[in-house]
């Protein structure tokens, strides 16, 4: 399926609710390692915190991994497509600017999943910060820039 047609088939029956958790995930434009250079993926991670700061979102917990991120929100005032279109949008810009380069960074569209109200979401961002050690890139959680969650 061509990534277009992907993109399309993850917007159908979106929908953005206050107060619900989402957990998201966005991948780089062909699956690119850039954030193998975790000071890259540092400039991801401000974009995080100036949405944090903002009434859009808040951020409960999130790993950058090389050729993508996962993140777990509680969406307050935009919708998803308002918070991803500025993590995506501004995080490109950034990245773009540090390597001086052009050209899109993440591949469109991103997938979403809301939280069920009962859902032990403490288990969930467990889940999401284990990732790097899943994939093999540290034996420590601690030796992995590039995750935090709310409760650890």
């Amino acid at each position: 399926m061509p990534e277009a047609a992907k993109a399309c088939h993850l917007r159908k029956g979106r929908f953005s609710e206050s107060g619900r958790i989402y957990l998201l995930t966005a991948v780089v434009d062909q699956r690119k390692p850039v954030f193998s250079d975790w000071r890259l993926g540092r400039l991801v991670i401000e974009q995080m915190r100036v949405i944090d700061d903002s009434p859009a979102a808040s951020s409960l917990a999130w790993v950058v991994m090389p050729d993508h991120l996962h993140w777990l929100i509680e969406l307050q005032q935009d919708s998803l497509a308002d918070v991803m279109r500025h993590l995506k949008s501004r995080s490109c810009q950034s990245i773009n600017l540090q390597l001086g380069r052009e050209g899109r960074l993440w591949q469109r569209g991103y997938h979403d999943r809301a939280m069920r109200r009962d859902e032990d979401l403490k288990a969930a961002a467990r889940y999401i910060v284990m990732n790097p050690l899943r994939a093999g890139l540290v034996t420590r959680l601690g030796d992995y820039p590039l995750w935090d969650a709310i409760w650890l």
